[in-house]
């Protein structure tokens, strides 16, 4: 059984500007997901390893697809760049930051493992589980083979909690897709080449369901928002109620379990979570809470999400 594994991304690197090809996102975001299972964390050193099997495994293509993805990378990976902006020191001032992807990176041809090491200006951008992160399981984006679609589906759910962006100019949403100034110029091949398969993607293949509102300067299409909302999983579900809470005492392993996958849930720790505060002290918080029967039935969505059985 597929793991279930975090993806995290800093802010600023969600909201960056790169176009990597599909096979290529995927061979970053399992490396993200290696880094963060180190438990010790990376530095601009660490070489990560990934597997062909492992890559075909996540991804459900054949072993042959997934040799072809490694060793392709290591040409086309290494070239790839990306930029973000960020506050320079403490000043009003916006720099912007211009990065390749990787410092170096190799294959083993006789074991078909892949080694990867992060440019300096990357690990940060996906180590740090601070204030400004997003996050999600890496099982949402294993079925898009849109590189728009992935990319779309990052930029969305960093607004989760609101369940909308703010309104997007044109010119923004395709610099964070990577796109070229000759890249689609007319809004209408944008929308048939781009926007409306990534949509159709996300819509069929990830846990949320999304729409967007178009504005106008004139008659030129100017801005987007983008509205969506979590797809229920869980149907036809049994819901005990208030004069049965005895029935949602859990046990202490299963307290200790679902302490750490809720702490560690996009959703219910967006808005659950204190501002500021880190996971491992929501993990604290929970372990408490969720020895109150109340606290288990007012949240009970969340834990049957997460596996939890009634």
């Amino acid at each position: 059984m597929v793991k279930n594994e975090l993806v995290v991304k800093d802010n600023a690197l969600i909201n960056a500007s790169y176009n990597l090809e599909v096979t290529e996102q995927r061979l970053i975001l399992l490396s993200i997901i290696r880094a963060r299972e180190t438990g010790e964390g990376i530095t601009a050193e660490s070489k990560l390893e990934i597997h062909a099997s492992e890559y075909a495994n996540r991804f459900n293509v054949t072993k042959e697809a997934a040799y072809y993805s490694l060793k392709s990378a290591v040409a086309n990976l290494f070239n790839r760049q990306f930029s973000y902006n960020q506050q320079y020191k403490n000043t009003n001032k916006i720099e912007t930051v211009k990065s390749r992807w990787v410092s170096s990176i190799s294959y083993v041809d006789d074991l078909a493992i892949l080694r990867i090491t992060f440019a300096p200006e990357v690990v940060p951008l996906i180590t740090k589980l601070e204030k400004h992160f997003t996050s999600y399981q890496l099982k949402q984006v294993t079925q898009l083979t849109s590189k728009y679609a992935i990319r779309l589906y990052e930029i969305l759910i960093a607004w989760r909690e609101l369940g909308k962006t703010p309104v997007l100019n044109m010119e923004d949403i395709r610099f964070k897709l990577g796109l070229e100034p000759g890249d689609y110029p007319r809004i209408d091949t944008f929308k048939k080449r781009v926007l409306e398969p990534a949509i159709e993607q996300i819509n069929s293949y990830t846990d949320i369901e999304t729409s967007y509102e178009q504005f106008k300067e004139g008659r030129t299409i100017s801005s987007l928002r983008f509205y969506f909302k979590e797809k229920l999983i869980q149907k036809n579900v049994s819901i005990p109620k208030s004069e049965d809470s005895f029935l949602l005492k859990i046990s202490q392993k299963q307290i200790d379990y679902f302490a750490n996958k809720l702490a560690h849930d996009d959703v219910f720790a967006s808005s659950y979570a204190e501002v500021g505060e880190s996971y491992i002290d929501l993990e604290k918080r929970l372990l408490l809470k969720l020895s109150n029967p109340k606290f288990v039935e007012k949240n009970i969505h969340h834990l049957i999400r997460l596996g939890f059985r009634i």
